[in-house]
């Protein structure tokens, strides 16, 4: 994959993002990134390839590299990826308010209306996930279609032992590789533990997403997990049913493995094969 160099920006520029060729020093200039002011959060975003717009929502602790790094530019050779990075997380700095998977949904439905995108499809990995349910039941008519990754919609759809390894959390438990790329992004310690803290308290308060919601939800959903994951088969199950035009996908794995997060095992016929599911998911003609 080719190597991603990102140059550094400012609130009013986009930025060039060069993507090296791995014959020489030649650079294709094919991406941008920026910042947007959106419900008082100077957010930052990257935009690879063109076509149909998709959004790429990491997990928590996340960063877009983290969770994406190794099927973002897959996914841009048919797509116009526009990959986040949310609140306190990456390049996007934390601000006095609230951190909610319901504002994270607000935040990229005002960034995609600055970027003059009246729909797109989202795909969302576990927080991030999280935030596509949401973005399906609170903007319905910028939900084109959803890719529910490794996430649950009500407490109760996580094993107990989760919650158990929740309840006891500490900084030094969160995986060195994703404070190491936090830290590359930004040296400031002190935000990396703030970040850690907020993700935390959100996900030991992780409010419920009702039946109702969920029944609400008019775009066509994938819903994917792996079989070793946080969210258990039987759970799923049940998410499938209440989103009435869904599909379901166990894939033999673990949280992450089946995209290559940074922390996972690089099995790149795995990878390369839920890539393809995603693909032909969103390229299927919407049902009338």
């Amino acid at each position: 994959m080719a190597a991603l160099i990102i140059s550094s920006c400012n609130n009013s520029d986009n930025k060039t993002l060069s993507s090296q060729t791995t014959t020489g020093h030649e650079t294709k200039k094919d991406s941008t990134s920026g910042y947007a002011s959106v419900n008082g959060l100077k957010m930052y975003y990257e935009i690879h390839g063109a076509g149909t717009p998709l959004v790429l929502i990491h997990g928590g602790g996340s960063t877009i590299q983290t969770i994406f790094g190794r099927v973002l530019h897959d996914f841009a050779k048919s797509h116009k990826v526009i990959a986040v990075e949310m609140q306190a997380h990456g390049h996007t700095a934390d601000i006095d308010r609230p951190l909610s998977f319901q504002q994270d949904a607000d935040d990229i439905a005002e960034l995609l209306k600055q970027l003059n995108i009246g729909k797109a499809d989202i795909f969302g990995f576990s927080n991030g996930a999280s935030t596509a349910l949401q973005f399906a039941v609170r903007h319905p008519g910028m939900a084109n279609k959803i890719i529910v990754a490794s996430a649950f919609y009500k407490k109760a759809g996580a094993p107990g032992w989760f919650w158990e390894m929740m309840s006891k959390a500490t900084f030094e438990g969160m995986p060195q590789p994703y404070k190491d790329e936090y830290l590359k992004i930004n040296p400031d310690t002190h935000a990396l533990y703030r970040m850690y803290e907020r993700d935390a308290a959100r996900m030991q308060s992780f409010p419920d997403i009702s039946e109702e919601q969920m029944k609400s939800i008019k775009a066509p959903a994938f819903i994917i997990i792996g079989d070793k994951d946080v969210t258990t088969p039987g759970h799923v199950a049940e998410m499938h049913r209440l989103i009435s035009n869904s599909r379901l996908a166990i894939i033999p794995g673990g949280h992450g493995d089946y995209i290559g997060e940074m922390t996972a095992p690089q099995d790149s016929i795995l990878i390369a094969a839920t890539v393809s599911l995603i693909n032909k998911f969103l390229s299927e003609p919407m049902a009338k």
